[in-house]
C-alpha cells in the first residue's frame, strides 16, 4: 500500500514539475525587450557648468555607464567654468537635437531663454542641482532652502544663546545669481532671522573659487579674530576658508561648516579637523536619479511640457561619527 501510494504521489509531482516546466518556458518578460529597444539611435547631451570637479566628474560617469550599458549616445559640451561659452554650446545643442539635454546651469538666469527654446523644439531637459529661473520637465538635485535651513540650525546650536561664543558668522556664497546662493541664503535667513543674537559679520561671494573664499576668510579673521563659525556654500570652495582658519590657528576656536557631492576629500577634511561637519547631497545618489529619468524619459516617450517634477536629494551628514563609514565616494570605488 505504502509503495502505491508512494508511486502516486510521484508521479503526481512529476506531472507537477512538467506543468511548471511549460509555464516557465511560455512565461515572458513583456518589459523588457521594449526596455532595451527604447535606447536604441537616443542620444543624452551633457552642459555641465564645468567638468573637472567631483559633482559633474560624479554625474559624467553615472551617465556614460548607463549609455555603455544600454546603447545611446552620450555626449559632453564643456565650457569650462564661462557663460558665455556654455550659451553658445546649449545653442548648438538645439541645433543638433538630441533626444534630452541635461543642464548644470550657472545661475538662474543665464540659459532660461534657450531652455525655453529647447522644449519647444521637442527637446527634453533634465536640470540638475542648480536651477534655472525657467522650469523644465525635471529637476534633479539639492533642495538649496531645506540644506541653508539645516546648516543655519547649526550655527544657533554652536554659536547662539546659551553658547558663551561671540554669535559672530561669517558667510560664504558662491555665484550670487546662482541657484545655489539664492536659494540657499533664503534657508539661512529663515532660521538666523528668529535669531537676534546671530550676528552675520561677513556675507560674501567667493564664486565657488577657493582662493577666494580663503581672502575673505583672512580679511574676516583680522576684523574679527573672536569668529564663531563660517558657512561655505560649497566644500570645495569652502577648502579656502578652512585653510585660512587653520593657518591663524583657530580651528579648535571656530566651526566651519559646509556642503557638498560627499566626495572622499569631504570625509577626508571632516577627519583632519579642517571641516566641522558637511552635508552631502550624495552624487551617486543623485546620479541614479538622473539616469533613473533619462530610462522614463525613453520608455514613456515623455514630451516637453508633460510635467514640472523635482527630485530632491536626501541629505546626509558628514561628521566625526560617520566620516569613516563609507559615507563618502570616489571616483575609483
Amino acid at each position: 500500500m505504502f509503495k502505491k501510494i508512494l508511486t502516486i504521489g510521484m508521479a503526481a509531482a512529476m506531472s507537477v514539475g512538467l506543468l511548471s516546466g511549460t509555464a516557465r518556458a511560455e512565461l515572458k518578460d513583456e518589459l523588457r525587450e521594449p526596455y532595451f529597444e527604447s535606447f536604441k539611435g537616443k542620444t543624452v547631451a551633457f552642459l555641465p557648468i564645468a567638468m573637472g570637479i567631483d559633482l559633474t566628474e560624479g554625474w559624467a560617469a553615472a551617465m556614460q555607464a548607463a549609455a555603455d550599458k544600454h546603447g545611446f549616445e552620450f555626449i559632453v559640451r564643456d565650457p569650462n567654468w564661462s557663460t558665455n561659452a556654455g550659451t553658445q554650446a546649449l545653442t548648438s545643442l538645439i541645433a543638433e537635437q538630441p533626444d534630452i539635454i541635461v543642464v548644470h546651469n550657472p545661475d538662474v538666469q543665464s540659459y532660461a531663454r534657450l531652455l525655453k527654446k529647447a522644449e519647444n523644439a521637442n527637446i527634453n531637459v533634465i536640470q540638475v542641482n542648480m536651477k534655472s529661473s525657467y522650469s523644465t520637465n525635471l529637476y534633479v538635485g539639492v533642495d538649496w532652502v531645506e540644506i541653508g535651513e539645516v546648516g543655519a540650525q547649526e550655527i544657533v546650536r554652536i554659536c547662539g544663546e546659551g553658547s558663551g561664543k561671540s554669535g559672530k558668522v561669517a558667510i560664504i556664497q558662491g555665484v550670487l545669481t546662482g541657484a545655489g546662493s539664492i536659494y540657499q541664503i533664503e534657508g539661512i535667513m529663515n532660521v538666523l532671522n528668529q535669531h537676534p543674537e546671530i550676528k552675520v559679520v561677513a556675507n560674501q561671494a567667493a564664486d565657488w573659487d577657493a582662493t577666494k573664499a580663503k581672502a575673505i576668510t583672512q580679511t574676516v579673521l583680522q576684523q574679527h579674530p573672536d569668529l564663531c563659525a563660517v558657512y561655505g556654500f560649497w566644500d570645495v570652495m569652502t577648502l579656502g576658508a578652512g585653510a585660512a582658519v587653520e593657518e591663524a590657528g583657530k580651528l579648535d576656536e571656530i566651526t566651519v561648516l559646509t556642503n557638498g557631492g560627499g566626495s572622499q576629500m569631504a570625509c577626508d577634511n571632516v577627519k583632519s579637523g579642517v571641516f566641522d561637519k558637511v552635508w552631502s547631497y550624495d552624487v551617486p545618489g543623485q546620479s541614479r536619479d538622473i539616469v533613473d529619468m533619462i530610462k522614463i524619459i525613453f520608455q514613456s516617450d515623455m514630451k516637453p511640457g508633460d510635467m514640472r517634477a523635482a527630485l530632491y536629494t536626501p541629505l546626509k551628514e558628514i561628521n566625526q561619527n560617520t566620516y569613516d563609514s563609507g559615507i563618502c565616494w570616489s571616483l575609483e570605488k
